[in-house]
């Protein structure tokens, strides 16, 4: 609770996290709009600032202009520090201001912390977000060192650094925001789809930023002992495992059958890591078949994990509900992982998200391809995209109208800060009060 202008009014994490991300949003675009900015000394149009800051702090990746070559230095290192405060969450940088400057946190303030990184308990929380700080700078640092031999041999030595850094950050925070588009505009990073090297580094830094810090946390404390993790643990890097290789497989039979088998075998891996909320990609999108574009909508909603630098609806999410759909099978009143119950909240939670999810994409996606004239597929992958926070495109983004671009402007917004959370910072926070009579009710 806190006290504003005399009066009482209660602030609640979910309108802190809201307002937070909504503030540094419109921080962004006021730079991002200023004539310095641009490469051409002219400045943005406000709407282009806006969009640019939103996929920025709401690490998602969809663009309406070239990253690598509209920007220019000082835009591209606005856009840098916009991924770096939306991959880490506003209240978690917020903190470690006040740590650094030896300020005590508070109570209130480490519940806001509690909910920002989605700890499961208070206690603890401002050393996890010590290990928070320090995993994050340590993985970043050692991405922009791998991919700095290869970017510095392409670029020079000067933007070949500034080119690894910039990557090295966006690919932890899972922003997929790029600069090779001094290659070709909006080219990704196809030029270096036989790069082991890159691939491998990317891939590497996507999914660690997309296991969660608790998940590391708990690795930390617990070595390779699987049998010791906590459940949350086991079913996000079990489902991460299954999320990456089954598409991968999939990806390698059905799709990418005129590369090379090095190639190939790197696409497939490489779409089904990316999908995932990173945003990145080596190989041309438009020319997949519709299947292998469904099947990537449908990596682009599952994203990353909780308390991670992904989007989506989360892998803990698309457990529960398989977990629950198993239930039912076998006829048994309880949803069961790991030799674990799993508590009704998180059902009703998981059914709540995932039709939240796919109401939204599927919705927005409908009205885009009305207003636009564009197929209904294609708007659905750019919709998923961006609910999700992922950065996939068809490349119809930079050619949509005003209308079309609020939009997805507003599903990045909802990715990132949660559904849930932008739900109950609306709400008045006050719960039901007893219970209602029961009565059944026939489904199926």
């Amino acid at each position: 609770m806190r006290k504003l202008f005399g009066g009482r009014v209660v602030i609640r994490a979910p309108q802190i996290m809201v307002l937070g991300f909504a503030g540094v949003i419109l921080a962004g675009a006021l730079l991002l709009s200023l004539p310095v900015s641009a490469a051409d000394g002219t400045g943005a149009s406000f709407l282009d600032a806006l969009f640019t800051a939103t996929t920025s702090v709401c690490v998602t990746g969809l663009v309406v202009q070239d990253t690598g070559t509209y920007w220019s230095g000082f835009g591209q290192g606005v856009i840098l520090l916009l991924i770096q405060v939306g991959g880490l969450g506003v209240i978690t940088v917020a903190a470690s201001f006040s740590l650094a400057a030896g300020r005590k946190i508070d109570l209130f303030q480490r519940q806001t912390l509690q909910e920002a990184v989605a700890a499961p308990q208070l206690g603890g929380i401002v050393r996890l977000t010590g290990f928070l700080l320090k995993a994050t700078f340590l993985m970043e640092f050692l991405g922009a060192l791998l991919l700095a031999p290869v970017f510095v041999r392409d670029f020079g030595l000067s933007r070949g650094l500034w080119m690894a850094v910039f990557h090295g950050i966006s690919a932890f925070c899972n922003a997929g925001l790029d600069l090779t588009g001094t290659v070709a505009p909006f080219s990704s990073l196809t030029a270096y789809r036989g790069s082991v090297l890159v691939n491998g580094t990317i891939m590497a830094l996507i999914v660690a930023g997309g296991l969660g810090f608790l998940t590391w946390e708990d690795i930390r404390s617990h070595g390779l002992a699987f049998r010791k993790y906590r459940m949350q643990t086991k079913v996000i890097l079990t489902a991460t495992a299954g999320l990456i290789f089954i598409p991968a497989a999939l990806f390698f039979l059905l799709e990418y059958r005129d590369l090379p088998l090095k190639d190939r075998v790197l696409a497939s891996l490489f779409q089904s890591v990316t999908a995932r909320t990173a945003g990145f990609n080596t190989a041309d999108l438009g020319a997949m078949s519709e299947s292998g574009q469904l099947a990537m909508i449908f990596l682009m909603l599952i994203g990353g994990s909780p308390g991670s630098t992904a989007g989506g609806m989360k892998t803990t999410t698309f457990a529960v509900l398989l977990a629950c759909g198993a239930g039912v099978f076998r006829k048994g009143d309880d949803t069961q992982l790991f030799g674990r119950r799993v508590a009704q909240e998180a059902v009703s939670t998981a059914v709540t998200l995932a039709c939240l999810y796919i109401g939204l994409s599927v919705g927005c996606a409908m009205v885009i391809s009305r207003l636009e004239g564009l197929p209904l597929l294609t708007c659905l992958y750019e919709t998923a995209s961006a609910v999700a926070t992922v950065g996939l495109s068809q490349g119809i983004t930079p050619g949509l109208g005003t209308a079309s671009r609020w939009m997805l402007m507003g599903l990045m917004f909802l990715g990132r800060v949660g559904g849930l959370t932008l739900v109950y910072a609306a709400s008045s926070g006050r719960k039901q009060v007893g219970k209602l009579p029961l009565e059944k009710i026939t489904v199926g």
